[in-house]
C-alpha cells in the first residue's frame, strides 16, 4: 500500500501543468468560491463562514471549483448559463495557464436549480426497490447538469439509516447496505453515463450518531463500521466507478473523519483502489479547528486534512488559502499538495475541462421534460407503501363518492419533497418566486384522478403548533363523506425551518404537532379513514396501525405477515383505527397524482419499507440487522420490535412464495444460486419485491438475525407463476471475525424468502466450506 505522502504520476498533460504552476496556482486549483452567496441559510453554517475574499482576487491564479451557481438563488437557468460560459472563458484567456473551473451542484433529488424537476427523495429510491429505474433518474439528472455546464454532482448519499430520530434520514435510501449500495450506485451509474462526476456522500459513520443528532459524536465499533456503513461505499467505487467522495462531519471514537488518513487515504485509495476526488463537506476542514477543536489555527486545519486525503476545500477558500505559505516554509512536503492538485487536474483533464469550448452557451433547455415527469411519476408510484387495509382500497369510483380531503398536507406542494429539493431548499428564502416547475398536490391528484367524485377540503391543523381550531371543521367534512382522506407527516426544512431535513433532528418519534390527535378526531367520527404519511422519516404509528401477529422460526417474536391485508387486519384493539394506511417517503413533482394513482387503484401499490416502522423514539436506534440480543427477549421490559418490519408492504392482490432450492453446499469464494416459485394468488396483477434473506446459524461473532442478499422486482397476472433466480455472491456473507479481518466463514446458514424481513414463508439451508 502506498504511503500517503506518496505522488502519483499523471498523465503527461497533468505532469506538464505540474510543473509549470507555481504554488499560488496549486493552491488556487484546491478550492472552491461560492461566487453568489447571498444572506440565505442553504448549507451549514453558511451564515457564519461567509468568505470575506473578492471573486477577482480568488480566481487571479485560476479557481479550482464553482459552488453551486444554480442552486442558491432562483436564476433563470439560460441567463445563468450565459454568465457562466463567459466566466469560463474567461479563466482560459485572462488566467496564466487557461484552466477552467468545475462546477458543482446539489442533485440529491433532481438537479438543484430553478424550473428543474424534482424527483422522489432517497428513501423513496429505497421504498422502489427498483435500482433500474433509479439509474434512469441518474441518467436524466445528468443530462440537464452536463448542458448546463455542471460537471460534478453532490450525490448520492450511501448513509446506512442507524436512528430514525436524525433529522437526515430523508436523504438516505435504506436501513440495509445492500438496498443502499445496489440503489446508490445505479445512480452514480446513470448520471456518470451522461459525463457527470457523481460524489458519495458522507464518508464515513455521518448517520450513525448518538442520538440521531447532525453533526455529533460516532462511537461504532469497527464492526459495525466495516460490515454495515462502509459496503455501500465500497459497492460505488468498485462496481460503480465513481469519480468523487465527501468526507463526513463527524469523529469516529473521537478522531475527525476529516483529519483521519486511515478512511480517507488507507481504506479509500490503498484496499479500494479508489483514484478519484476527495472533496470536503462544506466547511468541514476548517470545522477541525472550530467544532472539532483538533487544530490550533486554519493552517494546521489545513494541513491535517490535505495530508489526510481532503485534495478540495469546499464551498469557499478558507483554510487552504494557507498552502503556499506552508509549503514555502517547510511545514508542508510539497508532493502532499501536487498530489492534490494532480488529482483535481487529472478530473477536469478526464471531464473535458482543459480543451472545452465556452464560446456558444446553450440556449433553450427543458429541465422537467415529459421524460422527467415520466420518470418521476414511475418512481412515486413505485415508492408508496401500503401498510394497512381492511377493503376500502382501491376507492370504488362509481357513482359519485363523497370524498373529504383533510390534513396539513393534502394541498401542499412542499410536503411533496425533500430537505435537498429546489422548493425547499432556497425558494423557501424567496416566498415570492414561483416553483417554475407543475407540483400538484394529492387533492389535486385526486380531483383530476376521480372526476366524478364530490371533494370537500378542511385543513385540520398545521404541520407544527398546537393549535386545533381547525378541528370542527375537519371533523364536519369528514362527517359528510363517503370515505375520508387524511394526510399528515412532515415538512422539510433546514436547521429548525421544519420537521425534517438538516439539522432539524428529533426526540419523538410521534407525529409532528398536533396531527395524531387530528387523525383520531376524523376517525372518531365513523367515516372510513385513509391514512397517508408524506413524511422524510419513519414515525411511530402504532396507534394508527392493526397488529401483527407472531412469527414462527428463528424470528420468533419479531411478528410475520404473508403479505395480506387480511393477515395483517385479524387483531385489532377496541380503539377505532384507520380503515387504511399508507406511508410515501416526499414523493416529489409527481407525488400528488402518483398517490391519486394508487388510491383509485389504477396503480397497484407495490413499494416495500426500506426502513422499519419503529414503535417509538425510546426503543432507538434500532435496526433488523440487530444480532439475537438486539431484539425482544425475556430479559428486558423495553420491546423494539417495529410495527411493520424492513421490507414490509401490501398490494391490492396477494403472492406466496414456495419452493426455495439452492446447492447444498457453496464455497466461500464461490456463488450462492437460489431460486423460488413466486405466484400471484390474488385477484389482479401487481408487483412483488422478492427478497432473500440469510442467517449465519453458529459464528464467531454474534450475527443478524436476518440479513438481506438479494432481492428482485417482478410483476405477474393474476393466477400466474414465475422462478425467481438469485445469483448472490458468497461474499456478500462476509463479515469482520474476531481478529479484525472480514472474511467468509464456513458454516450452516440458513436462506428464506418472504414478504418482510422477519416473515420465513419457504426456507432451505446451506452449508459454506472453504474456499478452494
Amino acid at each position: 500500500m502506498p504511503s500517503p505522502h506518496t505522488r502519483p504520476r499523471f498523465s503527461p498533460r497533468v505532469e506538464g501543468l505540474l510543473d509549470q504552476m507555481t504554488l499560488e496556482e496549486k493552491q488556487a486549483q484546491l478550492v472552491g468560491f461560492w461566487v453568489d452567496q447571498g444572506d440565505e441559510l442553504v448549507a451549514p453554517m453558511a451564515g457564519e463562514k461567509k468568505t470575506s475574499t473578492r471573486y477577482e482576487e480568488a480566481t487571479a491564479h485560476g479557481i479550482g471549483h464553482l459552488t453551486r451557481v444554480y442552486g442558491t438563488r432562483p436564476v433563470e437557468p439560460i441567463a445563468r448559463a450565459r454568465w457562466l460560459w463567459s466566466e469560463q472563458s474567461r479563466l482560459q484567456t485572462q488566467t496564466r495557464l487557461g484552466i477552467p473551473a468545475l462546477v458543482h451542484e446539489e442533485c440529491l433529488t433532481g438537479l438543484a436549480a430553478w424550473q428543474a424537476a424534482t424527483f422522489p427523495t432517497p428513501l423513496a429510491w429505497g421504498a422502489s426497490f427498483d435500482p433500474d429505474l433509479v439509474e434512469q433518474v441518474g441518467r436524466v439528472i445528468g443530462s440537464s447538469m452536463r448542458a448546463l455546464g455542471i460537471h460534478q454532482g453532490l450525490a448520492p448519499v450511501l448513509d446506512v439509516i442507524r436512528d430514525p430520530r436524525w433529522g437526515r434520514v430523508d436523504e438516505c435510501i435504506a436501513e440495509d447496505p445492500l438496498v443502499v449500495g445496489t440503489i446508490g450506485t445505479a445512480y452514480v451509474r446513470g448520471m456518470q453515463a451522461e459525463g457527470v462526476h457523481a460524489t458519495l456522500k458522507h464518508f464515513v459513520g455521518y448517520s450513525a450518531s448518538r442520538a440521531g443528532r447532525n453533526h455529533a459524536p460516532v462511537s461504532a465499533g469497527r464492526r459495525e463500521i466495516e460490515d454495515v456503513l462502509l459496503p455501500p461505499f465500497e459497492m460505488a467505487v468498485r462496481e460503480g466507478g465513481v469519480r468523487s467522495v465527501m468526507n463526513s462531519y463527524t469523529d469516529i471514537d473521537g478522531v475527525p473523519v476529516a483529519a483521519d488518513p486511515y478512511y480517507l487515504d488507507e481504506v479509500l485509495r490503498g484496499r479500494w483502489g479508489f483514484d478519484g476526488v476527495v472533496v470536503s463537506d462544506y466547511f468541514s476542514v476548517d470545522f477541525l479547528r472550530t467544532m472539532h477543536h483538533v487544530a490550533a489555527d486554519s493552517a494546521e486545519a489545513a494541513a491535517l486534512a490535505l495530508t489526510a486525503g481532503i485534495d478540495v476545500e469546499l464551498p469557499s477558500p478558507d483554510a487552504y488559502t494557507t498552502l503556499a505559505a506552508q509549503v514555502r516554509d517547510g511545514s508542508l512536503a510539497p508532493d502532499i499538495l501536487d498530489r492534490a492538485v494532480g488529482r483535481v487536474l487529472a478530473q477536469k483533464e478526464e471531464l473535458g475541462l482543459l480543451d472545452a469550448d465556452f464560446t456558444a452557451p446553450p440556449t433553450a433547455i427543458d429541465l422537467d421534460s415529459a421524460e422527467h415527469r415520466t420518470l418521476a411519476r414511475r418512481l412515486a408510484e413505485k415508492s408508496i407503501v401500503l401498510l394497512s387495509n381492511d377493503g376500502v382500497l382501491p376507492l370504488d369510483p362509481s357513482g359519485s363518492p363523497r370524498i373529504a380531503v383533510i390534513g396539513p398536507n393534502a394541498d401542499s406542494a412542499e410536503a411533496l419533497m425533500g430537505c435537498y429539493s429546489f422548493v425547499n431548499h432556497v425558494l423557501a428564502h424567496h416566498p415570492e418566486v414561483p416553483a417554475g416547475i407543475a407540483l400538484p398536490s394529492v387533492l389535486e391528484g385526486l380531483r383530476a384522478e376521480l372526476p366524478g367524485a364530490e371533494f370537500t377540503t378542511a385543513v385540520g391543523c398545521d404541520v407544527e403548533g398546537e393549535d386545533r381550531s381547525g378541528f370542527p371543521a375537519a371533523v364536519s367534512a369528514a362527517t359528510e363523506a363517503d370515505v375520508a382522506v387524511v394526510v399528515v407527516g412532515d415538512r422539510a426544512g433546514l436547521f429548525g425551518r421544519g420537521t425534517v431535513g438538516e439539522g432539524n433532528d428529533v426526540d419523538s418519534l410521534e407525529l409532528p404537532g398536533v396531527q395524531r390527535a387530528l387523525v383520531e378526531a376524523i376517525v372518531a367520527t365513523g367515516t372510513p379513514v385513509v391514512l397517508l404519511a408524506l413524511t422524510g422519516r419513519p414515525y411511530a404509528l402504532d396507534w394508527a396501525l392493526p397488529h401483527r401477529e407472531g412469527a414462527s422460526g428463528m424470528t420468533a417474536g419479531l411478528g410475520s405477515v404473508n403479505g395480506s391485508a387480511a393477515t395483517v387486519g385479524a387483531r385489532r384493539s377496541d380503539r377505532p383505527r384507520p380503515a387504511a394506511v399508507l406511508q410515501a417517503f416526499f414523493p416529489g413533482e409527481e407525488g400528488g397524482p402518483a398517490v391519486a394513482a394508487v388510491l383509485s387503484g389504477r396503480v397497484s401499490p407495490s413499494g416495500r419499507l426500506p426502513v422499519s416502522l419503529p414503535r417509538s423514539a425510546g426503543a432507538q436506534p434500532s435496526s433488523y440487522l440487530h444480532a439475537a440480543l438486539g431484539g425482544r427477549t425475556d430479559v428486558t421490559s423495553v420491546d423494539p420490535t417495529p410495527v411493520r418490519p424492513f421490507g414490509f408492504g401490501l398490494g391490492y392482490t396477494t403472492f406466496a412464495h414456495e419452493d426455495l432450492t439452492s446447492a447444498p453446499t457453496v464455497p466461500a469464494d464461490g456463488i450462492i444460486r437460489a431460486s423460488v416459485l413466486v405466484r400471484n394468488t390474488g385477484p389482479r396483477e401487481g408487483s412483488d419485491v422478492v427478497q432473500l434473506y440469510a442467517h449465519d446459524e453458529v459464528a464467531s461473532v454474534a450475527r443478524p438475525v436476518a440479513q438481506l442478499i438479494g432481492f428482485q422486482r417482478v410483476t405477474l397476472e393474476a393466477g400466474t407463476e414465475q422462478r425467481i433466480e438469485f445469483t448472490v455472491p458468497a461474499e456478500r456473507l462476509a463479515f469482520t471475525g474476531t481478529d479484525g479481518i472480514r472474511r467468509v466463514e464456513p458454516g450452516r446458514i440458513r436462506l428464506w424468502v418472504g414478504s418482510a424481513c422477519d416473515h420465513e414463508e419457504t426456507v432451505t439451508t446451506i452449508d459454506i466450506v472453504a474456499a478452494g
